[in-house]
């Protein structure tokens, strides 16, 4: 890409979406793991006709130029098609500064792979500005958790469950959540694990994002 290629596609990415009044920030395109089902691994960037490639992992004062006022909002969620909690600080600078500014929820869409990256328990400074979590489960099992997320860390699935348990403590609200038609995947499940973690649980769709 050239630099002037480079600047206008710069100029055109989408650091916040709209939907379902909510409104959705993009903030990284970097992600913990490889998702088979994740769209980008299938050439597209795009959700709900929205473009979320990122060529840059943007500020938080470019990403809280994008919000504008988040009071009109039911919730701001962080999500796109990388993993929010990479750019920990910059989710809670932002975070912070929308609470500040009357954000009435915020949620982050997430792996659960945050204290397992970061070497820390992060959810007592998530719990901070963050009201909701949503866990992408995915299985009821590691051997097929492992199958569909491509996970380079070993651990992951006990790390993700952990960071469940932990934002609960914390005192977020915890969704986790699977999609219905990824082979291998008993959504019944991972129902009961949700309800034996006194969580929450969403069941998802196959190919269906956003």
């Amino acid at each position: 890409m050239t630099q002037s290629a480079r600047r206008q596609r710069q100029a055109e990415e989408t650091l916040a979406y709209e939907l379902h009044g909510n409104l959705y920030l993009n903030i990284t395109y970097h992600c913990t793991l490889r998702c088979a089902f994740c769209p980008k691994f299938q050439g597209s960037w795009e959700v709900q006709n929205y473009d979320l490639l990122l060529t840059r992992e943007p500020s938080a004062d470019e990403v809280l130029a994008a919000v504008g006022n988040p009071a009109r909002y039911k919730e701001i969620v962080f999500c796109g098609l990388g993993e929010p909690t990479l750019r920990l600080d910059t989710l809670l600078a932002v975070a912070e500064a929308l609470k500040g500014m009357g954000a009435k929820h915020i949620r982050i869409n997430t792996d659960g792979l945050a204290n397992l990256v970061h070497g820390r328990d992060v959810t007592p400074e998530l719990a901070r500005w963050v009201d909701s979590v949503s866990i992408s489960l995915t299985a009821q099992d590691e051997e097929t958790y492992d199958r569909h997320t491509r996970s380079k860390r070993p651990g992951a699935y006990a790390a993700m469950l952990d960071f469940a348990r932990a934002a609960k403590a914390a005192g977020m609200v915890v969704t986790l959540t699977a999609i219905n038609g990824l082979d291998g995947v008993d959504i019944r499940a991972c129902e009961e694990i949700a309800r034996g973690l006194g969580v929450k649980f969403r069941q998802r769709e196959l190919d269906v994002v956003g």
